[in-house]
């Protein structure tokens, strides 16, 4: 249901796989800034908290590519 909503209001999985993969490029982003201005623990916390992020957004990525494609098949069929 929520993927429908999500297909719905215009989020493709090709928008979901380019925020995972921006998600992974920020992590590394932040956690070079903040270790340049905090010390390690903190940057490696940063770097970590938002590279947590690109599993969830592969993960509906996949839901919205499997939801696309079973709307294919049904508008085909």
């Amino acid at each position: 249901m929520i993927v429908k909503k999500l297909h719905e209001a215009g989020l493709q999985s090709e928008y979901a796989y380019a925020a995972a993969f921006g998600s992974i490029g920020l992590s590394l982003v932040s956690w070079l800034a903040s270790n340049r201005q905090e010390n390690l623990e903190r940057a490696d916390r940063w770097g970590i908290f938002v590279g947590e992020w690109a599993p969830t957004f592969f993960a509906l990525g996949l839901a919205l590519a499997n939801y696309e494609k079973a709307d294919v098949y049904a508008a085909d069929g």
